[in-house]
Formats: C-alpha cells, structure tokens, sequence
C-alpha cells in the first residue's frame, strides 16, 4: 500500500483517505503496513546507519483494495534519507525530532520532489480496511465502498453458510395462517407464499439441467397424454419435482402434493407451485401430525378424486388404504420411486391386498444406476460437508448396504481418503464391496473406532441404542435410505440423554458422561434433508416417473393385472437416449445384418429383461 500526501498546490490525483483530530492523549499515528513494507519504505536511523536498531515491527494489515493500492514505489536516494509525512508509525525520537524541527512535515509528491508542509493539526489517517471506521461513517467513495462491500460479502456468505435453511423469524405455522395466490385460490399450504418470485428462479434454473422432461414436455405437450388424469402426488417438493409437476400439467394432467418428507421441502419453490395453481401442501420442518394433515389434505377434497398415484416412500398409498380405501375403484395404477415404498408394495401383492396395477420406478435401469449410485456418489459428500464441516481425508467410515446408494457412497469416501468399511448381508452385493476394495465387517467389530456411521439399507434398526451406546465421542451418525427407521432415534428421547440443537437438521445427544454423538436429520435422509442433489440425475428419475404415469394411465384394460411391474425395457432405452444429447454423444447403430445376427430389433430394445447392468 503506498500512501502519497502532496500539499494543496500539487495537481496530482490523490488516494481517498480520512482525516480525524487527534486529541493530545491518543498515540502516534499508525498504519497498516506489513514489516517488509516498513523495512522498504524507512531509512534506518541517523541517516543510513547499518548498526541503528531497526523499526519496531507492526502488526500486519492487508491492503485496502482499490486503484491507489499496490506495492510501494522504491524512493530515489535522495528521496530516501527524507522520511514522508504521516507514513508511519516511528517511535524513536529522533525520528520525530527530525520529522518536526523545521516547523512542518516534509512531502514527496509523485515526481519525487521534496516540498514543505505547513505545520498542521496532527490528523490521524484511517485506511477503509480498518474494521472499527465501517460503523462510524457512511461510505461515500468508490474505492473505499469496494473494500466495505468486501468485507461485508464475506459475513453475509459466513451467516448464509451456517443457516442455508430458511429462518424466517415467522413461527406461525402454515396451517394457521390464511393465505390467497394472485389468483385468489387458498387451496394450499405453504410456508410463505411470497417467496414464489424466488422459487421460481430456482424452477426455471432446474429447467436447464432437465433436457428430457423438457423435450418430453414439448414432444407430447400437443397430443396431451394425461388429459383426464387426476394424479396426487407425495414426493420430495424440490425445484426438480416442480419440473415434473408442470411437465405433468402441460400433459394434460390434473396434480395435488404433499411432502414426503418433513425436512426436504424447499418452502420457495413450494409457494412457486402454489402461485402457479398447483395445490401443494407442505412446508420444511412439518411436525409428523402436520405430515399426515398435507397428504389428507391431498387426498379428501370434495369435487376431486384421484385417479393415478406417485408415491415415494409409500405413505400416500398407506394413507389412502388405510382411511379412503375405496378410492381405489378408480384408481388405474400407483408409481412407486423409493427402495421402501416398492418394499411395501410387494407385501400387499403378496398378502392380496393389492387392488390395482402398480409400476416399480426405483428397480427400472435408469432409477438404479443413475439416481441412486451417481446421485449419493456426489450428494453425500455435500450433505455432510454443508452439515459437518469436516475433513474426510483419514476418516474411518462405515457404511451399512452395499447396494447402489452404498456403492456410490462408498466411492465417493474412498476417493476423498476415507477409510471405509462396509456391512453386508447379501453374499453377492458383499462380494462386491470386497472385489472393490472394502473391508466387509459385522457393525459391531468396528463401531467403537470409526468416525461416521452411514445407513443405506432400507431396512430397520440398522443402528440400535446399543450401538449408539458403544460409538465414540463425536461419531457422525447419518442415513442415506429413504425411510428414518433405520437408525434407531427414538432410543434416543430418554431421560437421562440430552439433546442439543447446534445447527439446523444437526443435533448433539449427550450422555450423562459427557459423550455426545452428532445426529444428522433425526434419522432421515441426509442428501435431500441437509443438502442438495443434482438436478441432471434427477431429470432422468422424473422423465421414468412421467413416462411410467403415461404407460398406466393410457394402457387398455388388461394389460396390467394387480400386481408390481418393472418398466418396459424399452422405455428404460427411451429415458436415457434423451438424455445423449447433453454429452453431445453420438450412438453407433446396427447394420441390418448385425441386428440379424444379434437377433435384435434395430431400434431395441438391446438387452433381454434378465440383463444386469
């Protein structure tokens, strides 16, 4: 930083700084300036004596940004045995005798000319990058309003960063609350419906990286697929889904949502929906009666009744069994994404009690290998990282399930240097985990010496009280299925444990020793709850989910029977070659000849419905 005083004759343009009288008590001016500066800007004592003392260091402060920042220019040897007014801090007397003797101060101006001062008040110069003047005085100059904004930006990022949840001060809930749209419709629930200008942006972003429900939008927008359908929906409320909603809308269709998830709702893109006509029904941080209340709310409405169902996780399919089982007279079929809702569908079928057509999305080609693998592969490096903060390099892991959420988790780990460690029941899947270079273990071999404890099952009490006892202080414990049965929380709430909410969607259990635990999301599903996923796998689940809805709703009768089905390989073919073009990637297409010696169609599908990718 080089700081230029001139006198008031001087013509050249000036570096912005601010004076203030120094009253007689306060100290000697003092810059910012690093040691190195000092040293390359003062001439030691008594004129250039090598052997004089040198200044006194001070402590460092980085430049103030700005055109008139920069290295200070090296003084000419005349220039330099005249030390510049106000420049620096000296503290030796001489310094000051020989600074003051002829009655003033002597300046340097840009040509390197040495002119006198008259004698002044003593000013104190104070630079834009000390902390302390930001809340004194209003900011009036571009240079200095560029250091401010700086300084600012950085403490807005850190507060964003520590709270990237929505902390509206409003703790009103949803269901209290009397809301309208522009439209003048109060058929939803939402948090705040004035954020949908917000929650629009982050649609329309979402928009850029779905190219297949795009395409598929403007392919079947004419023809209207679903016109007559009337689908309710319990899904993550993301500004993916909102993509799906609206691609399911222009098809023709009819929708009503609600979360399927209490955390995992992105209230802005929830009042975008709701501005837009669609009735959702969902808010971040239902309680589990607010949860029930948004899906009857979905489904018992007078003058409407459901015809198709997407489910996620199952809970809308049990709700409408269990309250308004005769609805699904006219229901055609249910769509199910999620390990667990499939897991539930199988058991009606195989207990009889499965009265209509059922398509299985989470076990089509397109679901398995691209959301759950690639997808957790990313997002579960940003859901602890965003919760945690923590270093994974050195990090003993271990990781329940070995299927394709496991897999994906447990690349992504290795890659950043965790050792992991992996549990297993399945021979085949636990083959895997060892061909790749994992060590299979029982949880309870390890669960005293590892770090972090990822569930990715689908299955319940995973993780037990009497593992949780056993972990040591600090242990991360997190899920990546679907469901919160996984881990045993409600263990948890007892008495002599206490709970400490340190972060949004991460809590300290404490035990009566002072050993705590860190419990992401209560148990629930880490990457949608505390994080993001990325928006492109999503494109590809949505664009199966929405073809899979198509398949059902327009099939004639018959075709399907009361039972689970996979979807069509060739719709799997479909879904995927939709998505080539983004890579800009050219497929190679069979001769006539090969496809006779293959005994295959041209145009697939390419692989019998055995096949394992």
């Amino acid at each position: 930083m080089s700081v230029q005083v001139v006198s008031a004759a001087a013509t050249a343009k000036v570096p912005e700084v601010e004076l203030r009288d120094l009253s007689p008590s306060e100290a000697e001016p003092q810059l910012g300036l690093s040691t190195a500066a000092v040293s390359a800007m003062v001439p030691p004592a008594g004129g250039g004596d090598p052997e004089a003392p040198a200044p006194a260091p001070v402590a460092e402060r980085p430049p103030a940004p700005g055109p008139g920042s920069g290295p200070t220019a090296a003084l000419s040897p005349a220039a330099g045995k005249v030390p510049q007014a106000s420049a620096m801090k000296r503290s030796d007397p001489h310094h000051q005798h020989q600074r003051h003797r002829d009655g003033g101060e002597a300046l340097v101006s840009p040509d390197g000319t040495v002119t006198e001062a008259p004698r002044t008040v003593k000013k104190q110069i104070q630079f834009a990058d000390q902390k302390q003047e930001f809340n004194k005085r209003p900011t009036k100059i571009g240079r200095r309003s560029l250091s401010r904004s700086i300084s600012q930006s950085s403490t807005d990022s850190y507060s964003s960063a520590a709270s990237y949840t929505d902390s509206s001060d409003d703790e009103t809930s949803p269901r209290d609350k009397q809301q309208k749209n522009s439209k003048g419709s109060s058929d939803f629930c939402v948090k705040n419906i004035k954020q949908a200008e917000f929650g629009r942006r982050e649609i329309e972003i979402a928009e850029q990286e779905m190219p297949a429900l795009m395409a598929l939008r403007k392919r079947a927008q004419g023809e209207k697929p679903l016109a007559g359908a009337k689908i309710v929906g319990c899904t993550h409320i993301t500004a993916q889904t909102a993509v799906l909603m609206e691609t399911l809308g222009a098809l023709g269709a009819q929708c009503r949502w609600a979360a399927c998830n209490i955390y995992s709702t992105l209230n802005e893109v929830a009042a975008a929906l709701a501005e837009s006509g669609f009735p959702v029904f969902a808010w971040k941080g239902e309680s589990e009666d607010d949860f029930w209340w948004c899906i009857d709310r979905c489904v018992n409405v007078e003058g409407w009744q459901p015809n198709m169902i997407l489910d996620d996780g199952g809970d809308l399919t049990h709700w409408i069994y269990k309250k308004y089982p005769n609805m699904f007279k006219k229901i055609k079929g249910i769509v199910e994404e999620s390990v667990t809702g499939v897991h539930r569908l199988y058991q009606l079928s195989k207990a009889g009690k499965l009265c209509v057509p059922a398509m299985n999305v989470n076990d089509s080609v397109t679901k398995q290998k691209f959301d759950n693998l690639y997808c957790c592969r990313e997002s579960i490096l940003d859901g602890l990282k965003r919760t945690t903060d923590m270093m994974f390099g050195g990090k003993q892991v271990v990781v329940c399930g070995y299927g394709e959420v496991g897999k994906g988790c447990c690349a992504a780990l290795k890659a950043m240097g965790s050792i992991v460690y992996v549990t297993e029941i399945d021979p085949i899947c636990a083959l895997q985990a060892c061909m790749d270079g994992f060590r299979l273990v029982k949880l309870n071999e390890v669960i005293r010496q590892v770090d972090i404890v990822i569930t990715c099952t689908g299955n319940k009490n995973v993780v037990t009280r009497e593992h949780l006892d056993r972990m040591k202080n600090s242990c991360i414990v997190c899920n990546m299925g679907h469901s919160n049965t996984e881990i045993d929380v409600a263990s948890l709430r007892t008495p002599e444990l206490t709970w400490e909410r340190v972060r949004s969607q991460v809590d300290h259990v404490i035990w009566p020793d002072g050993k705590r635990i860190v419990l992401l999301a209560e148990g629930r599903l880490l990457n949608l709850s505390c994080s993001t996923v990325p928006t492109f796998v999503l494109s590809i689940t949505a664009t199966t989910q929405a073809l899979a809805l198509i398949e059902l709703y327009n099939a004639p009768e018959g075709r399907y029977k009361q039972d689970v089905y996979l979807l069509p390989k060739k719709m799997d073919e479909y879904v995927a070659s939709l998505h080539l073009p983004t890579f800009d990637a050219h497929l190679t297409e069979l001769t006539d000849e090969q496809a006779k010696y293959l005994g295959l169609n041209k145009n697939g599908p390419f692989k019998p419905n055995y096949y394992r990718y």
